[in-house]
């Protein structure tokens, strides 16, 4: 894929998320892939994305900030913002609303992604809940 092909399946892909359209996102993840460097299937890669978007944080929006393209290779810096109804990545729910950096990372290989790693600013989430 070209620089500008991953820069629109990058937006694609925040679209269905937000948009809570889990056949469709499905479709974008290769059967087998690695999430923080451990193997994953498909199938447990959605049913995080499904826990986490429609029951832990079921109002939670990906704004993407940044994004860099290098060859088969997207890294994109995002705000998360939502209001945690269960525990999330450690996260108490509180009835507040929290909104957080987050850093990701993807390899995509024809045209679905093979590799993800993440990273949220847990601690501040948390510190906004506290209070």
């Amino acid at each position: 894929m070209s620089h500008h092909d991953l820069r629109t399946f990058y937006r694609h892909y925040l679209d269905t998320l937000n948009n809570r359209r889990f056949d469709e996102l499905s479709e974008l993840f290769h059967d087998q892939l690695s999430l923080n460097g451990q193997p994953i299937t498909r199938d447990e890669v959605m049913a995080a994305m499904r826990h986490t978007a429609t029951e832990a944080v079921p109002d939670l929006v990906w704004t993407v900030q940044d994004v860099v393209v290098n060859d088969d290779r997207l890294t994109a810096r995002l705000v998360d913002t939502g209001t945690p109804e269960k525990e999330w990545l450690g996260i108490k729910p509180t009835g507040g609303t929290f909104k957080v950096d987050e850093a990701a990372f993807y390899r995509i290989r024809d045209g679905r992604i093979d590799d993800m790693w993440f990273i949220v600013d847990t601690g501040a989430a948390q510190r906004q809940l506290d209070f």
